[in-house]
């Protein structure tokens, strides 16, 4: 599909001004915390691919000598990957779907004006960005970072004495979690509370678009897992100050040194249990708005109805139950009683039902649609495709034998940054492609390198991670920093691991064509006009002034309708309750 053309009267349209000083603004709009969101997740991700490309070059070349860094260490290796971890999961694949998108586009899709509680909002925004900062300090103290990976666990985390970056690194990064925590909490009682308040009159919870449904079940996830994650946060940081014992057992022996503790007979799993009770939701809360994204730009570039709408939400809705009660199979390894273990690994096969669901009412809706290859349609295409690859290595690891083998290697990598991470990051990319004329003043990013981008991303993609899995198969284990001087079995895996390093550059690159597609587009970029992708949500409508908001018709009504004499393919939301479909149209 060629990019749709400006009007005339669009041409002359002004450019946003200051876009720099809008986004540090102390701001209770909407739309202006959504874009503080979208850059702090901007920022973020750009730390985080600088890390990853800082660990693949180490695991090659581990005399490389980086500069400003000079020669990487293992603790720095591991530093690293804790700090890349934490920023992707928490400031990125967590705040931009939820916090950033929902903020910018939640009251639109709605009819609402504002969100329920603005200076709540805006609160929770600069909270995140402390936690941001108090985060990125963790790399500048005496010490550096913690080496205990995005998942800290004990007794590792709890003991100062333990590992380098073990001593302010670790506080500082307890810290920063406890914030974001509080942080998100604020966000997800916003979006609750918004999304039930203050719909326009006519939009029923069944005439919701499914994004919204996706950051309303997102939300309710943030509220139940985030909290059980700051008690844990505040027991870790007791047992390491305070004198507790929660995670520390009695007769603990670090580095050959003895450990004492005034109160000994904690236990290591706790954590584990209360870590993952948060971090399976957590996958989730990553996923489930990418969900609602693909849901949305698949039906308006196939121009047809979603298929099975109902089906979707329900869908949606077991997600989020079902998350909660399988957070046990990230602990096969850690001696779990046999009969809780076939318990995670049965609940764990079932919640790939509803997501079977949802990748099948996807397929219904392209099925015979009047599809057109934008941009958004082909990044949202690849989050489908790497949805499917990634959640098909799942009921791999759901099987207890097999994962007890595969649990410390690639294999898990490869699975978790397939379907979270870069699944997770192209149905971003499709949303930014789709809502920048609602970012920037109605401009359009640039179709051709949006191609681009997409195919030298999704190539990277599936070239970096698939082979990843053919290492966990072959035992190589993961966190090693470097691979000459382990095992011989290990080193023999070195040509793969030097094409997986080629193509994370070759993907990294293709992050270089967004940034400057991104950043030329908010000045140079084509004018939309007012709905550009034809689209049937609220967001895209121009009410006049004073006109209060009323829906009439689902959030995805596509076929042949008749307007004042004028024929089009799709209607509004808000359009006459007296604009009807072709009879003729049979398409679900």
């Amino acid at each position: 599909m060629s990019q749709p053309k400006s009007s005339p009267a669009q041409v002359a349209h002004p450019s946003s001004p200051g876009i720099l000083r809008q986004i540090l603004s102390f701001s209770t709009d909407h739309k202006t915390i959504g874009l503080q969101y979208f850059f702090l997740s901007l920022i973020a991700v750009l730390l985080g691919m600088a890390l990853s490309l800082i660990m693949r070059l180490h695991i090659i070349w581990p005399q490389l000598r980086i500069p400003l860094l000079g020669e990487i260490k293992p603790e720095t290796y591991l530093a690293f990957m804790t700090m890349h971890g934490t920023l992707m999961v928490f400031f990125v694949l967590s705040t931009a779907p939820q916090s950033g998108f929902g903020n910018l586009l939640l009251p639109s899709q709605i009819g609402a004006k504002q969100m329920a509680f603005p200076v709540l909002n805006m609160l929770s925004l600069w909270t995140t960005v402390v936690s941001f900062v108090v985060m990125l300090a963790a790399l500048f103290v005496t010490g550096g970072a913690p080496i205990s990976g995005w998942t800290q666990y004990p007794p590792l985390s709890a003991i100062e004495a333990a590992a380098p970056g073990n001593g302010l690194g670790m506080d500082l990064w307890i810290v920063s979690i406890a914030v974001f925590c509080f942080a998100s909490l604020m966000g997800a009682i916003n979006f609750l509370a918004t999304t039930l308040r203050l719909r326009a009159k006519g939009m029923s919870l069944m005439r919701m678009p499914l994004t919204v449904w996706s950051w309303f079940v997102t939300s309710m996830l943030i509220l139940l897992s985030f909290s059980v994650l700051l008690a844990a946060v505040l027991l870790l940081f007791s047992d390491r100050h305070w004198g507790t014992s929660f995670y520390l057992p009695a007769g603990l022996v670090v580095n050959g040194i003895a450990i004492a503790t005034k109160n000994a007979g904690g236990s290591p799993l706790l954590w584990q249990h209360l870590f993952w009770f948060f971090g399976h939701p957590e996958v989730y809360i990553a996923i489930l708005p990418g969900m609602g994204v693909t849901s949305h730009l698949i039906s308006t570039f196939s121009r047809k109805r979603v298929f099975a709408y109902r089906a979707m939400v329900y869908s949606m809705l077991s997600i989020g139950v079902l998350g909660f009660l399988v957070w046990g199979h990230h602990m096969f390894v850690a001696g779990m009683n046999p009969n809780y273990v076939m318990a995670f690994s049965t609940l764990t096969l079932v919640i790939a039902v509803p997501s079977g669901v949802k990748t099948i009412n996807w397929l219904g809706t392209l099925w015979g649609g009047r599809i057109r290859f934008t941009t958004p349609l082909l990044f949202s295409v690849g989050f489908i495709s790497l949805f499917i690859t990634g959640g098909l290595t799942g009921p791999i690891l759901a099987q207890p034998e097999v994962d007890r083998y595969l649990h410390d290697t690639y294999f898990v990598v490869a699975h978790f940054h397939m379907i979270m991470g870069m699944a997770g990051v192209f149905a971003l990319f499709a949303a930014t492609y789709f809502w920048f004329p609602k970012m920037f003043a109605d401009r359009l990013m640039n179709e051709s390198f949006g191609r681009i981008h997409f195919w030298m991303t999704f190539i990277g993609a599936y070239a970096t991670f698939l082979p990843m899995h053919f290492l966990g198969m072959a035992g190589h284990p993961r966190r090693y920093s470097q691979i000459q001087g382990s095992a011989e079995y290990i080193q023999k895996l070195l040509p793969l691991q030097t094409f997986i390093t080629v193509w994370a550059i070759v993907l990294i690159t293709a992050q270089l064509v967004f940034l400057f597609n991104f950043f030329r587009s908010m000045r140079l970029g084509k004018f939309s006009g007012a709905n550009p992708w034809d689209s049937t949500t609220l967001e895209w409508a121009v009410p006049k002034p004073g006109q209060k908001i009323v829906v009439n018709h689902g959030p995805y009504e596509f076929g042949d309708f008749q307007s004042s004499g004028s024929q089009r393919d799709f209607v509004m939301q808000s359009d006459s309750p007296f604009l009807t479909s072709n009879p003729s149209d049979t398409r679900p």
